[in-house]
């Protein structure tokens, strides 16, 4: 079994004695809370191992799984087939069915499962493990192993699967015996779900699958050294407010991790107490309405310019789940200059880790975000609320100066911002929005406004190309009454698209609309900055003017979809009216737009973000706003 750490015992001890000194611990939930799911008594019973994994996933309360049957792990599946409270979706590809597990995880706030084999099957759902480890989603993969007495020889299909994933997991598991799993799956879930969500890899023998032991539930789990940190320590809660209390250019600096804690509620009710404007990075659209008058954008290499200067310019930055990550730093040397930092977050380890924190706050947002609101009043009722009205002078001006757009093409062919836009408006925020990775994933963060959480999802992190149809799957089957919208591009969509057949075979509707710019599209973007237009290896030739191989509209037909093409701004509308009254089946609409096309603003790499641009060779005007 691997202790899932991956980083050298010496940074362990730095980083633990960093978080001591950080954040004295008030309350904590250890290993011995109580098991997740109905916690239903079951008896002592002999049964396989393979039946103990499926009664185990029943008593824990999962109802949908992911996943794709091989050797190693087929005695699971025999029983798996009897079982009437789980239901199995049979995925083409198992990268498929861990992006899909993460993608029913992130709009039901459950721990996602994926099910894959040994050796091939296993390593076909690192690229998802690795994904959900980076982005924070509480996922449990269970791979078959085989038997344990080949371990170490080379055996067919042998993959030390516990070894590859030990740095991009919570933990990595390895059971060699029956009698181990209902606790191991107990641990697994608990690990997966609570503190800092992660996956959890399960990897089980063979033989422990088809030997018998006793089963029971629920059991203990027991995790020594497992604690997460629930509560903030009252006094860096109280000095926090402090630090409010005296600001004149405060910001509410809002990563994913809110809507993991599921915080939002409770962010709502402190932001427009403290009345400081709010921005929600990339992993953080709807954590915060798009369309209160606090939102001042997203920060980051394609932020507004308002929420990029915000950051910049204040002396206060509030930070609440979010991590200081370089795509929304630009150079860490000059992010926010003049600002303190107040820092909460569940995950000693990010505190002060690429920014030294001045008031940090180790504990869940759910519960600091509340004792936050009540030490400002307290805090406020003494010396008063702070006056913030030059800075929202100074940012108003800037929202309404510099705000999000687009300009035509000078192609004359469709605007792929346009397309995003109109999507977002006829569907509205009661859909489900999943990008894959590249320039329609900034636009769609961009150009469809996020009113709740969990309405967006997309592979911030790890940066997934063929992440959006499958992960969308797997966000239609756990919010099956809800329009769900794979925005993706014509690169990323053809990693993965073999899943159209999953949908297909198991009626799960989603809407695929492929922004297809014949390219792999920022790759070309940074061509053309930076590399002088040298479009090398970019051309994917499926778009307008080419051969089009695929051809997408076949493709779909091919798969058993409703397949559509769009080539004109006058057919938007009616295209997605169209998609949007198909529903017993999946629709693929090709989006035929401008290669051209830029997405602005950004911070070119490697500069600090004074250095935003807001098209080629532009940049706000600052003399303006002094």
């Amino acid at each position: 079994m691997s202790n899932g750490i991956p980083i050298s015992p010496s940074l362990v001890a730095k980083v633990a004695g960093r978080a001591k000194d950080a954040a004295p611990v008030s309350s904590t939930v250890d290993a011995s809370s109580r098991v997740q799911g109905p916690n239903n008594v079951v008896p002592p019973t002999e049964m396989t191992g393979s039946q103990a994994i499926v009664r185990a996933l029943e008593e824990l309360g999962v109802t949908d799984v992911f996943g794709l049957p091989g050797g190693a792990i087929l005695p699971t599946y025999d029983p798996l087939m009897d079982s009437t409270k789980i239901k199995h979706v049979l995925v083409r590809h198992e990268q498929g069915a861990g992006h899909a597990a993460q993608g029913y995880a992130m709009v039901t706030g459950q721990v996602g499962v994926c099910i894959a084999t040994s050796g091939p099957g296993a390593t076909n759902l690192v690229t998802a493990i690795a994904d959900a480890h980076m982005d924070s989603v509480p996922m449990v993969a269970i791979t078959g192993q085989v038997n344990s007495a080949f371990i170490g020889t080379d055996a067919f299909q042998e993959a030390d699967i516990v070894g590859i994933t030990m740095p991009i997991t919570k933990h990595s598991f390895l059971v060699t015996d029956a009698a181990d799993i209902p606790r191991v799956m107990a641990e697994a879930f608990h690990i997966a779900g609570t503190g800092r969500p992660g996956p959890v890899l399960v990897d089980i023998t063979k033989d422990a699958q088809t030997s018998t032991a006793t089963f029971s539930w629920p059991p203990r789990i027991d995790l020594p050294g497992y604690r997460t940190v629930v509560r903030g320590h009252a006094k860096q809660v109280r000095e926090a407010a402090k630090l409010i209390a005296a600001s004149s250019r405060p910001v509410f600096y809002v990563g994913g991790g809110v809507i993991k804690g599921h915080a939002s509620r409770e962010l709502l009710e402190l932001a427009e107490y403290v009345g400081a404007p709010v921005v929600t990075t990339l992993q953080a659209r709807g954590a915060f309405p798009d369309s209160h008058r606090q939102h001042v954008g997203m920060p980051g290499m394609h932020g507004s310019v308002s929420a990029v200067t915000a950051l910049q310019q204040s002396d206060l930055l509030i930070t609440l789940g979010a991590r200081f990550d370089d795509r929304v730093t630009g150079v860490l040397s000059s992010f926010a200059p003049n600002a303190l930092v107040i820092h909460a977050d569940i995950d000693p380890a990010e505190i002060s880790k690429n920014r030294t924190a001045d008031v940090p706050i180790v504990g869940s947002v759910k519960e600091i975000i509340p004792e936050l609101l009540d030490a400002c009043r307290a805090r406020f009722a003494e010396e008063g609320a702070p006056g913030l009205e030059a800075w929202w002078s100074t940012l108003n001006r800037l929202r309404d100066t510099y705000p999000i757009g687009y300009t035509d093409t000078a192609d004359g062919l469709t605007a792929p911002q346009k397309v995003i836009q109109r999507i977002g408006e006829l569907t509205g925020p009661e859909g489900v929005y999943v990008a894959g990775v590249g320039q329609h994933q900034m636009w769609a963060a961009q150009f469809v406004k996020y009113e709740r959480p969990h309405q967006w999802l997309n592979s911030g992190g790890l940066g997934t190309m063929g992440y959006s149809v499958p992960a969308a799957m797997g966000a239609k089957v756990g919010n099956p009454d809800r329009v769900v919208w794979s925005i993706d591009g014509d690169g990323c969509f053809q990693m993965t698209n073999q899943e159209l057949a999953t949908c297909v075979i198991n009626k799960i509707p989603i809407k695929v609309a492929v922004i297809n710019n014949s390219s792999l599209g920022m790759v070309r973007q940074w061509q053309t900055l930076f590399y002088e237009s040298r479009y090398s290896n970019t051309d994917l030739n499926t778009g307008h003017g080419s051969v089009r191989v695929p051809d997408f509209v076949k493709l779909a037909d091919a798969y058993g979809c409703v397949g559509l093409r769009c080539e004109r701004d006058e057919d938007i509308d009616a295209t997605i009216a169209q998609a949007l009254a198909i529903n017993d089946r999946p629709v693929v609409i090709d989006f035929v737009v401008s290669a051209d096309a830029m997405v602005w603003p950004m911070v070119p790499s490697g500069v600090g973000n004074d250095a935003i641009q807001i098209a080629r060779g532009m940049t706000p005007d600052w003399e303006e706003e002094d």
